[in-house]
C-alpha cells in the first residue's frame, strides 16, 4: 500500500472512531507501528489530526464520542484481557455497580459465573450480558435511554442511585489523565457516572491503553476519587503512556496491568502490580510498590535459609 493510500485510510479511521490507537491503525493498514507513527506526524502537519499518547484523535484538542459500533471493535484483545483481570477483584456475594461502556460490557460477562452477586447498572448492555445468569441479581436504575451507548441517563437515573451503598463501582470513560482523572464527551453520561461513584466505597476505573493521557470534556472521576486503574500493558516505545501510569500512581492509584503480548494485540498471561498497603501518599508509586515487594521477597527467602539452618543443627 502506498504512503497516500495508508494515509488517506487513517485519516478515514479516525474520522470515524474519534480516537484510534498506533496499534490499531498498524493492524488495519497492514503496517509497523514506526511506519504509522510517521504517517501520524505527516497528517498532524497538515492539521487533519492530533498526535495522543500513542495514537491519533480529531483536531481540537478533546476528543469527540465514538458511537458503539465503532468503540466495540477497538482493541478487543486489551478489553478482554482488562475484563479479566477486573472480574478477579469481584468477591462472592459483593453488591456492586457498573457502568455503561464496552469494557464494562466484557466485565458483565465474567461476572455472570460470581455467585450471589448483586449487580447495579445504567446499560442496558451490561444487564444483557448477566440477564440468565441465575445466580446473579441484576438491578437497574430508571432514566432516559440513550442510544448511542445503550445507557439510562438523566435524572431518573441519577435519583434512582440515591441512598444506594455498595462495594465498588467499576466505570469506564473516554479518557483518563492524572490531572483530571476519568471524563467523557457526553454530559449526561458524566452526571449518572458522578452519581454511581457516590454510591461506592471503592472506584475501580477500566481503561486501554488508548485512554490513557486523553483528556474529553466532562470529568467523571477525579483522580483522589480513584481506588484503582485496571489497564493494560503499553508499547514499550509509548513512553508517555508509561508517564502517565506513573503519575497517576504517584497520586495514589493502584494500578493493575493486564499483559498483552505478541503482535496484533494478542492476550497473554495477566500479572499485577502490587499496590501500597495503607492510606494514600505522595510519590508512592509503581517503583516503590515493585521495590517493596522485592525486599519482602529478599527477607521472606532470608528467613527460610535461617530455619533450615536450624534444623540442621
Amino acid at each position: 500500500m502506498f504512503a497516500a493510500e495508508r494515509r488517506q485510510l487513517i485519516l478515514e479511521m479516525v474520522r470515524a472512531n474519534g480516537a484510534v490507537s498506533l496499534r490499531e491503525l498498524a493492524r488495519v493498514v497492514q503496517t509497523s507501528e514506526v511506519t504509522v507513527r510517521r504517517d501520524v506526524r505527516a497528517l498532524e502537519a497538515e492539521g487533519l489530526l492530533d498526535r495522543r499518547h500513542g495514537g491519533a484523535v480529531l483536531p481540537g484538542g478533546f476528543t469527540r464520542e465514538s458511537g458503539f459500533p465503532q468503540k466495540s471493535h477497538l482493541a478487543t484483545a486489551e478489553k478482554t484481557a482488562i475484563a479479566d483481570l477486573a472480574a478477579s477483584f469481584v468477591e462472592e456475594g459483593e453488591a456492586i455497580v457498573v457502568g455503561a461502556g464496552t469494557t464494562t460490557q466484557e466485565l458483565a460477562r465474567r461476572l455472570a459465573r460470581v455467585p450471589g452477586l448483586t449487580v447495579v447498572t445504567n446499560s442496558l448492555l451490561v444487564a444483557q450480558a448477566l440477564a440468565h445468569a441465575n445466580r446473579v441479581e441484576v438491578v437497574m436504575t430508571g432514566g432516559t435511554l440513550r442510544g448511542s451507548n445503550y445507557a439510562l441517563v438523566g435524572s431518573g437515573a441519577e435519583q434512582s442511585l440515591q441512598g444506594l451503598r455498595v462495594s465498588r463501582a467499576f466505570l469506564s470513560g473516554s479518557g483518563l489523565t492524572a490531572e483530571r482523572g476519568l471524563s467523557t464527551s457526553n454530559m449526561l453520561s458524566a452526571s449518572v457516572d458522578r452519581a454511581l461513584v457516590q454510591a461506592a466505597a471503592e472506584v475501580v476505573v477500566l481503561a486501554d491503553h488508548t485512554k490513557l493521557g486523553t483528556d474529553t470534556m466532562f470529568q467523571t472521576v477525579p483522580t483522589d476519587l480513584i481506588t484503582r486503574l485496571v489497564t493494560d500493558e503499553p508499547a514499550g516505545h509509548d513512553d508517555r503512556a508509561g508517564t502517565e501510569l506513573q503519575a497517576l500512581a504517584d497520586q495514589g492509584v493502584q494500578i493493575a496491568v493486564a499483559g498483552a503480548g505478541g503482535e496484533g494485540g494478542s492476550v497473554g498471561r495477566q500479572r499485577r502490580e502490587v499496590p501500597l498497603p495503607g492510606p494514600r501518599r505522595q510519590g508512592s508509586g509503581l517503583r516503590t510498590a515493585v521495590a517493596l515487594g522485592a525486599a519482602a521477597e529478599q527477607a521472606q527467602g532470608a528467613e527460610r535459609a535461617r530455619v533450615a539452618d536450624l534444623r540442621r543443627r
